[in-house]
């Protein structure tokens, strides 16, 4: 029997693999930013801005990137396709496709952008969202990735649940300057499967407001988790 080749790896596949983080390290900036120029993803990315550009242009010719007339690159229409089909058919299509009702009673009842958002590592990951019918709104956090730590949200999907009671977080500009959250968790199985987030300008959503929402908020995760359980 032959013994494995643990010996140490040959430079082309270190390459491969340091082009290929690289490249995904992009994406995720891109897709954080919504929009970027070539100077700030080479800052954000530490990497030379030469470099930077020569894997941006690989990623639009396959279509994951976009680049406008100003020079800004942008999400492509292969990221879109992949992330429509894995919104559809992925392993929180159950969930996002469940939440849905439960985001538009929310936004409507307080008036609120409403957010489903689920664990990613060390992040929160903003699933979906049905916007506030006000003119001035929380928008655009659909994709975006939050830290855990500090957060409303990640204080949300870390909580311990306990039979009986939905806790409710708030903070103000963890995120966002002048932006208040309010999170709840939602199980699914007696584990905490996602939060639901409502999110809005900071001089609206005050003490006096937050009784209401959070019981909003509270009624809105009950009924998600009997529906996750009837699934």
């Amino acid at each position: 029997m032959n013994a494995p080749n643990t010996g140490p790896q040959r430079s082309g596949d270190l390459h491969v693999s340091r082009s290929a983080t690289r490249a995904l390290d992009l994406v995720d900036i891109v897709v954080t930013a919504g929009s970027i120029s070539l100077t700030e993803a080479a800052e954000q990315s530490d990497i030379p801005t030469s470099t930077t550009l020569r894997h941006l242009r690989a990623l639009m010719s396959k279509g994951w990137l976009t680049r406008d007339a100003a020079g800004n690159f942008s999400v492509g229409p292969t990221f879109l396709r992949l992330g429509i089909n894995a919104f559809r058919e992925g392993p929180w299509a159950r969930l996002t496709a469940a939440a849905l009702p439960h985001l538009h009673t929310l936004a409507e009842t307080t008036q609120e952008s409403a957010y489903l958002a689920v664990r990613d590592g060390s992040e929160a990951v903003y699933l979906s969202t049905v916007e506030s019918p006000r003119a001035i709104r929380h928008a655009g956090w659909v994709g975006r990735s939050v830290p855990l730590d500090g957060t409303a949200v990640g204080d949300a999907l870390l909580a311990p649940l306990a039979f009986g009671s939905i806790p409710v977080f708030r903070n103000v500009g963890a995120v966002e300057d002048d932006v208040t959250a309010l999170c709840v968790p939602v199980a699914d199985q007696g584990a905490v499967t996602g939060a639901f987030s409502l999110l809005g300008p900071t001089e609206r959503m005050t003490a006096e407001t937050d009784v209401p929402m959070a019981a909003a908020l509270r009624a809105a995760s009950a009924a998600l988790t009997e529906d996750l359980s009837g699934t």
